[in-house]
């Protein structure tokens, strides 16, 4: 896997490299127009490739950019993927997978950890019966912290005023407090919205489609931006039977996972991708992963996501501290450097290639 050659420098690129690899596999492809533009006037969709595979019981889901920027690392292990399945024989695995492209294309476009309505997307996929309302204990304290209502400044102390909060709070209450999600500050960092977004109508029209008469589901959704740089850990954030553990141990290493509440990476989030997967498929086995890379300290990405914040809403978009600012958002989630790339995309891809044996594996011990 050559990293320079699988990166992609913008959604607009990345987009039209997934599609055409997907076409040249005759895999099933489909486009779900968002109805947002990107910075060059071209559509923003959410695309969906399906190899069908030869077991379609078993299915390996592979989702990238639900947090916008942190889309490149996700695109590249799709595209590698993609490549990799036309360049043998015969080209396609033997388990049905479904790559799901883009799921934020507004945010990958515009360089945004958000949506167009300033949405996590992560935050947004509520449950039945969950209100699209309240904060974290800790967030109104914060907010003048997080989200203050002028364009970023260069030499404002932030570094101090983070480690002071943290002296204050304590790291695992200030992650909670910060990114489990809140509902009440529309301008601010971690917003779930007030109603479902044009990717959760998405996702809720098609999803039982994409995984067809499947019963056992593998799904590696990829993150970057959390965890020591270069780094990957799965983050779990519901609970695991004790199949499912011995089956995460076996196919990626018993090291490889982490659990909610355990503060070591990760922290519980309200309206996540992985709760909203696993409780609308009970009928199923069906086993979610964040895969999350780390690139840069906590302190760093929190300090370059409130900049962008500043700059997107008090900003305006051809001021030079607002293209900096995106720029630094670009780094902190998908860093520059050919190591970081190298080494992340080769583990990318390694866990494609564990979750694929581990699926064709128990369905020929079944069989």
């Amino acid at each position: 896997m050559d990293a320079a050659t699988l990166f992609s420098s913008d959604y607009a690129t990345a987009r039209q490299r997934f599609r055409e690899a997907a076409l040249s596999l005759n895999c099933e492809l489909e486009s779900h127009s968002i109805d947002q533009r990107g910075p060059g006037g071209e559509d923003l969709a959410i695309d969906v490739a399906i190899a069908p595979g030869a077991r379609p019981g078993r299915v390996l889901v592979i989702s990238s950019g639900i947090h916008g920027v942190e889309g490149f690392l996700g695109s590249a292990v799709q595209l590698g993927m993609l490549r990799e399945w036309a360049g043998r024989t015969p080209s396609l695995p033997s388990v049905r997978c479904v790559l799901l492209h883009a799921l934020n294309p507004f945010g990958f476009a515009w360089r945004r950890r958000f949506n167009e309505a300033n949405v996590d997307l992560n935050r947004n996929l509520l449950l039945e019966g969950e209100s699209f309302s309240g904060s974290p204990r800790l967030y109104r304290a914060l907010d003048g912290l997080l989200n203050p209502k002028r364009v970023p400044s260069r030499w404002e102390p932030l570094t101090l005023k983070f480690l002071l909060a943290i002296a204050r709070y304590g790291m695992p209450a200030l992650k909670e407090s910060v990114a489990a999600g809140q509902y009440d500050y529309p301008c601010g960092l971690f917003y779930g919205g007030d109603r479902p977004s044009r990717t959760s109508e998405i996702l809720s029209r098609h999803f039982e489609r994409w995984l067809a008469d499947s019963r056992q589901v593998m799904h590696l959704d990829f993150h970057t931006g959390l965890g020591a740089r270069a780094n990957c850990k799965l983050l779990i954030d519901y609970p695991l039977d004790d199949a499912q553990r011995e089956r995460l141990g076996l196919w990626f290493g018993p090291d490889s996972f982490e659990c909610v509440g355990s503060h070591e990476v990760g922290y519980p989030v309200r309206g996540s991708f992985g709760r909203w997967c696993t409780v609308r498929n009970r009928g199923r086995d069906y086993l979610y992963a964040a895969a999350e890379f780390g690139t840069y300290r906590p302190t760093q990405v929190l300090a370059g996501l409130r900049a962008e914040n500043q700059a997107q809403h008090w900003g305006q978009p051809e001021d030079r501290l607002t293209e900096c600012a995106k720029q630094r958002l670009v780094e902190l989630f998908c860093p520059q450097s050919a190591i970081w790339r190298t080494k992340v995309l080769e583990h990318g891809v390694q866990l494609v290639h564990q979750a694929i044996d581990g699926l064709a594996g128990e369905a020929s011990h079944q069989s």
